[in-house]
């Protein structure tokens, strides 16, 4: 693996999770001087795992961040060569949620081009449960060094399908037997929806929301009541809501059941 054809994962919460994931690692990079605490166990775990350890000038860093999309300064003093992420199929989604014995819970991002978004949205997948997102190959960011740094790490285990095409890819999850609840301004309250069922929630663009093409194809549409000046909250905000209310929709549900 070479630098030209590897990722590059920067900060310190990002790289710790990639150290623990087991994806494989070419190389950890420390700024030079640089031994505190944390860092310090990220060299001893990148050591037991026999990955070098090359010390180099904070201006490497900077020149390496930017190169991967980054501020230059939010390397926080590591980086690392990895191998490129290996995104999961549909199927690999589907099985996830067999595995774990529960419902299918999916996030669509439609059109997601902030890679700061993608990854706070990734981050609340996977902390709130969901089996997978799915994100587009085109008009969209993929899953770069500034969606793992804003992941903090969460990219490393949630599983993530990237599609040609979002639409075609909403109507088998709909064959599947999965329910698409649209996100978006003018539907249902989301505190009012059922989420017990296999889903997908579909979040839109920084700008445009739901495409109407996915907003026509879904059987909900659900949104957040605003009540401030402004008329909408960013995509990684709205999603937090949207899945941890599905998440405590669903644990009141799986408690009714077992009584």
């Amino acid at each position: 693996m070479t630098e030209e054809t590897s990722d590059i994962v920067v900060g310190r919460n990002a790289l710790r999770e990639l150290l623990k994931s087991g994806r494989q690692i070419d190389k950890l990079l420390i700024q030079s001087g640089t031994r505190e605490g944390s860092v310090i166990k990220l060299i001893a775990k990148a050591k037991d795992r026999k990955i070098p350890v090359t010390e180099v000038s904070k201006s490497k860093l900077d020149e390496i961040c930017v190169r991967a999309g980054c501020a230059a300064n939010s390397h926080q003093g590591v980086a690392a060569y990895t191998a490129v992420i290996e995104y999961a199929s549909l199927d690999d989604l589907f099985a996830e949620a067999e595995t774990r014995g529960e419902k299918p819970f999916f996030i669509m991002a439609d059109r997601i081009s902030d890679p700061h978004n993608l990854g706070a949205l990734i981050r609340c997948c996977e902390g709130a449960g969901a089996h997978g997102i799915i994100i587009p190959k085109r008009g969209a960011t993929g899953v770069g060094a500034a969606v793992m740094k804003s992941s903090a790490g969460a990219a490393e285990y949630l599983k993530i399908c990237r599609v040609t095409n979002l639409a075609e890819t909403a109507e088998t999850l709909k064959k599947r037997g999965v329910w698409l609840f649209a996100c978006e301004s003018g539907g249902k309250k989301y505190c009012e929806a059922d989420y017990d069922l296999p889903l997908c929630l579909i979040l839109g663009s920084e700008g445009e929301g739901v495409s109407r093409l996915l907003r026509d194809k879904s059987d909900f549409v659900i949104s957040i009541p605003m009540r401030g000046a402004v008329n909408s909250l960013n995509v990684s905000c709205a999603g937090a809501v949207f899945m941890y209310e599905a998440l405590r929709n669903r644990q009141i549900c799986a408690a009714s059941s077992d009584t």
